[in-house]
C-alpha cells in the first residue's frame, strides 16, 4: 500500500513566512492534486518550542546561517520558526487537509534538531511515523513538501534505511539553497541512496492506468 508524506507545508516555509522557502507555495497545488490516489496521507509539522538550539536567537553572538554543535552534531542556526501552537506552525491554508490522517511532530527537543519525519537529527527519537506505516502496511512512500536539502532528504533518507520504498515528488518540492545547487545535490543523494526521482504528472499517469486496467 502507498502513503503520500507531506513534509512541513506550514506557514513559516511560505512566501513571507519566517523560514520562507522559495517558491514554497507553489508546491501546494501539487499536494492537492495527488492526496486522492493514495491509501493514506500523513503530514509532519516543525514544533519547536520558544529556545530551540537551531534557532540563531538561542545563540547570542551568531547570526542566521551560522554553524555551531548541537547534540554534538554540525548544526545550521534558522531564524525563529513554527513555534509551536503559532500561526506559523499551522498549515498552509491552501492545502487540502481533508484526506490527512494523521500529523505528526518534530522539532520539539530544544537540544537537538528534526529535520527527517522519522527521527530527530542524533537518532535519539523516533516520531513514531514509521511504526504508524508498519502498522497500516503501508510500504510505498511518496514523500515531497519543504525543503528539499533538509527535512525532505533526511526523510527520504531514514525511511529508506527503515525499509520502506521510497518515491520523492520532485515538482512537489523546493529547497532552500543556502549554496547554490544544495537542493539538486540532495536529490542526487536520495537517489544515489536508493529512491526513485518521480514528478506528479508520472505518479497520475500511473493511477490512472491501474484505475484503467
Amino acid at each position: 500500500m502507498k502513503a503520500l508524506i507531506l513534509v512541513d507545508l506550514q506557514n513559516d516555509f511560505l512566501p513571507g513566512g519566517a523560514l520562507a522557502v522559495p517558491g514554497g507555495d507553489e508546491v501546494i497545488p501539487v499536494a492537492n492534486r495527488l492526496q486522492e490516489i493514495f491509501d493514506r496521507v500523513v503530514a509532519t509539522k516543525d514544533w519547536h518550542p520558544k529556545n530551540h538550539g537551531s534557532f540563531a536567537a538561542s545563540h547570542p553572538g551568531h547570526k542566521v546561517g551560522a554553524e555551531v554543535e548541537l547534540a554534538g552534531m554540525p548544526q545550521i542556526l534558522w531564524p525563529v520558526h513554527c513555534l509551536q501552537f503559532s500561526r506559523g506552525s499551522e498549515l498552509a491554508p491552501g492545502l487540502d487537509a481533508s484526506a490527512i490522517e494523521k500529523v505528526f511532530y518534530k522539532g520539539v527537543d530544544p537540544d537537538v534538531d528534526s529535520y527527517s519525519a522519522l527521527y530527530d537529527n542524533a537518532h535519539l527519537r523516533a516520531t513514531g511515523l514509521a511504526d504508524y506505516l508498519r502498522g497500516q502496511q503501508l510500504d510505498e512512500l511518496y514523500v515531497m513538501g519543504l525543503a528539499t536539502d533538509y527535512c525532505v532528504k533526511f526523510t527520504a533518507l531514514d525511511a529508506l534505511e527503515e525499509g520502506f520504498k521510497v518515491r520523492v515528488v520532485v515538482d512537489g518540492c523546493r529547497a532552500v539553497d543556502l549554496k547554490e545547487g544544495d537542493g539538486e545535490r540532495a536529490l542526487r543523494d536520495v537517489r544515489k541512496a536508493g529512491a526513485k526521482l518521480v514528478t506528479s504528472s508520472q505518479v497520475l499517469a500511473a493511477s490512472e492506468a491501474v484505475a484503467a486496467a
